[in-house]
Formats: C-alpha cells, sequence, structure tokens
C-alpha cells in the first residue's frame, strides 16, 4: 500500500494554498479594560462630587444637629409643645399632611404621659450613631431625668431615637420616634 491519493482537481485549479493562522490582536481587549477603568474612575467621581455638594454631611454635623434634635423634642415633650412634637413624629410630612388631629392628638397623649413621668428632663450626651444612609440614622442617648415619683432626684435614662435629617434652607433633623430604655423588675 503506497499513499493514498489525491483526487484530480477537475477545475485546473493549483494545489489549495495553506493560510497562516490570523493573528488576534490584543489591542482591542486593552482599549476595552482602559476604558471600563477609565468609566468606573468617572462614575466614582461624579458620586464622591454629589456626595459632598448635594446635603450630605459629616458625621460631627450629624451628631451635633442629633444632640440639639433630641433635646428640643424631649423639651417639646416637657413642655407640651403639640406641633412640634407632631412635626417630629411625621418625620419630614407635616406640612404636606391635610388633617393633623389624629397627629396632634397622639402628640398630645405623648407628651402627658412624659409629664406624668418626669419633672425635669436634660440631654447629658449621644452614646452612639448608626448610621443607616446618610439621611437617617439611629441614635442611642443618655438623659439626666427627675421623676415625679418617689426615687433617685436626678438619675441617667438611656433611650433611642430614629433621626431623619431633611435638606432644606436650613436643614433641619428630626426625631421620627424614641423610645425610653429603662431599667425595671420583669
Amino acid at each position: 500500500m503506497g499513499a493514498p491519493q489525491r483526487p484530480e482537481n477537475p477545475a485546473g485549479i493549483g494545489e489549495p494554498v495553506p493560510y497562516p493562522e490570523p493573528r488576534r490582536s490584543r489591542r482591542p481587549l486593552i482599549i476595552g479594560i482602559l476604558l471600563a477603568a477609565a468609566l468606573l474612575t468617572a462614575m466614582t467621581v461624579a458620586i464622591m462630587h454629589g456626595v459632598r455638594t448635594h446635603g450630605a454631611t459629616s458625621g460631627a454635623t450629624f451628631e451635633e444637629s442629633a444632640k440639639t434634635a433630641i433635646q428640643k423634642y424631649v423639651d417639646a415633650l416637657e413642655r407640651g409643645d403639640i406641633d412640634t412634637i407632631a412635626r417630629n413624629a411625621l418625620c419630614g410630612m407635616y406640612d404636606v399632611v391635610r388633617d393633623k388631629r389624629s397627629d396632634q392628638a397622639l402628640a398630645k397623649l405623648n407628651s402627658d404621659a412624659f409629664r406624668k413621668q418626669y419633672s425635669e428632663v436634660e440631654l447629658t450626651s449621644v452614646d452612639k450613631i448608626v448610621y443607616l444612609s446618610q439621611y437617617q440614622a439611629q441614635a442611642l442617648f443618655t438623659m439626666r431625668v427627675s421623676p415625679i415619683t418617689s426615687g433617685p432626684t436626678h438619675r441617667d435614662v438611656q433611650g433611642l431615637a430614629q433621626l431623619l435629617m431633611q435638606r432644606g434652607q436650613p436643614p433641619e433633623t428630626l426625631v421620627c420616634s424614641y423610645v425610653l430604655r429603662t431599667g425595671g423588675t420583669y
């Protein structure tokens, strides 16, 4: 047996010419990677610029406004300032609510209950802030209270407040809700 024979080329065309494998250029891959990196960098810069110029605050500013907002809120509870209590409880929607009667009634109940417990309240510290977003936080705070009933004249009570920083002129921090962490027997 010999070498296999090739069939004759009926058209008379010469032997097929072997073409070299095309070289795959790496240029499109490199250009694609560079464009993706440039796009990612541009997006990062745009986000950072937006956060800095459109209402975000630093932690120190939020802490100060949190302390001020919580003190104003407990002062409103102590004085019976129904509008301030309802404004905070509605968490930024107070001005657009048409019928505020139920919110004001609830604020009055909260204030009455607060005043039946404490004769004097002073915020002493914001112990910890956990940021939920650049505009929302949860704060653990301590306040010194003088109870109405018998007991220690002044004692420290911790509370938890949900806070919202609302953009506007001027920006406003609202205490959307709060809970006192009182010690007791269970």
